[in-house]
């Protein structure tokens, strides 16, 4: 029989993914810093016999300037591995044939080039970070009041997350504030959406309890994961608080202190 509780579930897994920012590094100034042991951490998981995924709801860079910051602080990950909300959200909007109102930062927006923005017919809204302005997010109501149907998409919907001088509002505040004033539910592309999970899933051609989940998002990461049938492992770095151990809804099923530690835990029960 096959033990599916952590860590007896690591002998039969086939693939393992993983959150980036508060597991990989915090950001912040400059490149940010990579956390203590997650460079060799990523580079045993590359070197086992399971499957590699990395699945965030960066949204400050494309994924190729943001594979080169992590590559200048020591990891090696390539495009393709990368899963962000910015790529699957223009399938949806060319799929659907909207055309957005884009209140996102300033680093992704090349993303967007192929998407037509004239006239817009709905909202995107990433982690604009200081473009979340009065200004900005008015604009963003004003073009969803203006529409019969008006549609949101949250790139994403975090609460806070931690750079190196402290934790910082995500974009889920301000998607709240726009799904009061419009009286609307936003779409989430991004963890925890089950769609986006799938996609990475079916990226890696697995089965969700062949997979295990690492992120240090309690909600986002580990209850994403867990909605979709996976196991959800929790750091304790970047955003963990010692509540999530006690959370009301969401319960990991392990709590590591770091991906290093989760990583050699996994190894260990395979026989590596």
């Amino acid at each position: 029989m096959v033990d599916m509780s952590w860590p007896g579930c690591a002998k039969s897994l086939k693939g393992v993914i993983l959150d980036m920012c508060g597991v990989l590094y915090d950001s912040g100034d400059g490149d940010g810093v990579a956390i203590p042991g997650s460079i060799e951490a990523v580079r045993k998981l590359k070197s086992s016999d399971l499957q590699l995924r990395f699945c965030t709801n960066e949204t400050q860079a494309t994924r190729e300037k943001f594979v080169a910051k992590l590559g200048r602080l020591g990891f090696d990950i390539s495009v393709s591995e990368v899963f962000s909300p910015a790529p699957a959200a223009i399938a949806v909007l060319k799929e659907r044939g909207l055309r957005p109102h884009l209140l996102v930062y300033d680093g992704v927006l090349p993303e967007f080039d192929s998407v037509d923005k004239a006239n817009p017919n709905c909202v995107v809204i990433g982690d604009a970070a200081e473009k979340f302005s009065y200004q900005n997010l008015n604009e963003a109501f004003r073009v969803l009041v203006g529409l019969d149907k008006p549609v949101l998409f949250s790139l994403g919907q975090g609460r806070y997350y931690k750079e190196t001088d402290g934790l910082k509002l995500d974009v889920g505040v301000y998607m709240k504030a726009l799904e009061y004033a419009c009286d609307l539910k936003a779409e989430v592309i991004g963890k925890p959406s089950p769609m986006f999970f799938q996609s990475v899933l079916t990226d890696m051609g697995l089965q969700p309890h062949e997979a295990l989940m690492i992120g240090d998002d309690l909600v986002n990461d580990v209850g994403g994961a867990q909605n979709c049938g996976m196991k959800g492992v929790q750091v304790r770095t970047g955003k963990y608080r010692l509540s999530d151990e006690n959370h009301p809804t969401v319960t990991a099923d392990g709590t590591v202190d770091n991906l290093a530690q989760a990583v050699d835990v996994i190894l260990n029960q395979r026989g590596h």
